[in-house]
């Protein structure tokens, strides 16, 4: 059949179908549209306009509730409150643990680390957030080295005689420096003075520290030269023994030197210099 004997009704319908192509083929050539079906409307909204920018995908640090301005932590298994602090570690082997306290200080804290890098001996820094906000690069030293990094509170004050929010704020700030320079909360906690109250155990633990003292004070905060301090940690040692000496807060040189000349002679005599998260339960 020729087109001038077609029916009317059947030139109808090829001309619409042509029309339907011509449409087609118009949308095949708009390159810039994505293959993909669109997303239809949903009751209750308009279907026509501009497609809506997908809504994010709510993360978990939004769903995590907020306290204060930094980022939501997760959670962490608290220890208990204690009533005293831990002065020494459990155990009879000849273990012991090297504490330095008030740092980091750039003058005198690299040459500890020093030292115990050339013996392969890790110890705890109970840092202060005034010293420690500046020298971040030291936390990170520190925590590359294996050490552990404790809480010292942020000016060192005597915690008996604050009331329990600036004592919070002492100790929270610190544990914030710590995190940031190191990813890591700390999970040790000293007190300045050795003066604890029932507020400073009950902020450690809920923290997540727990409160170490020491066996042994070297008293080089005194500065009575490097002779004496050998002398006080080799009478001192035995299994379990904290050893408390300092990295700052004075003239830290005897420390130093001290530090080079008992720690592989304790080493020598059958000592094992340990961290005291191992014994943590």
């Amino acid at each position: 059949m020729k087109d001038d004997q077609l029916t009317p009704g059947r030139r109808v319908l090829l001309r619409a179908a042509a029309v339907l192509g011509l449409g087609a083929a118009s949308g095949c050539a708009d390159t810039g549209r994505s293959d993909a079906p669109r997303p239809t409307a949903s009751a209750g909204t308009p279907a026509g306009g501009p497609q809506a920018a997908r809504a994010h995908r709510p993360s978990a640090y939004r769903l995590q509730p907020m306290a204060g301005y930094g980022p939501p932590r997760a959670a962490r298994a608290l220890p208990r409150v204690r009533k005293a602090p831990i002065l020494r570690m459990p155990g009879r082997d000849r273990s012991m643990v090297l504490t330095f306290d008030d740092g980091p200080d750039p003058r005198y804290t690299p040459r500890i680390l020093r030292t115990l890098r050339k013996h392969d001996v890790r110890a705890v820094f109970f840092v202060c957030g005034e010293m420690a906000v500046d020298n971040k690069d030291l936390l990170r030293e520190m925590a590359d080295d294996g050490h552990l990094i404790g809480n010292h509170t942020w000016s060192h004050p005597l915690l008996t005689r604050l009331g329990r929010a600036p004592m919070r704020e002492e100790i929270e700030r610190t544990c914030d420096v710590i995190e940031d320079a190191t990813g890591e909360y700390p999970a040790w906690f000293r007190a300045p003075y050795g003066a604890w109250n029932r507020n400073a155990f009950q902020l450690g633990a809920a923290f997540g520290m727990e409160p170490l003292a020491w066996t042994v004070d070297t008293l080089d905060w005194t500065e009575p030269g490097a002779r004496t301090i050998e002398r006080r940690v080799r009478a001192g040692a035995g299994p379990g023994v904290v050893v408390l000496s300092h990295d700052a807060g004075g003239d830290r040189s005897a420390s130093v030197e001290a530090l080079r000349s008992y720690l592989p002679e304790l080493l020598d005599s059958g000592y094992r210099i340990t961290l005291p998260s191992h014994y943590l339960t």
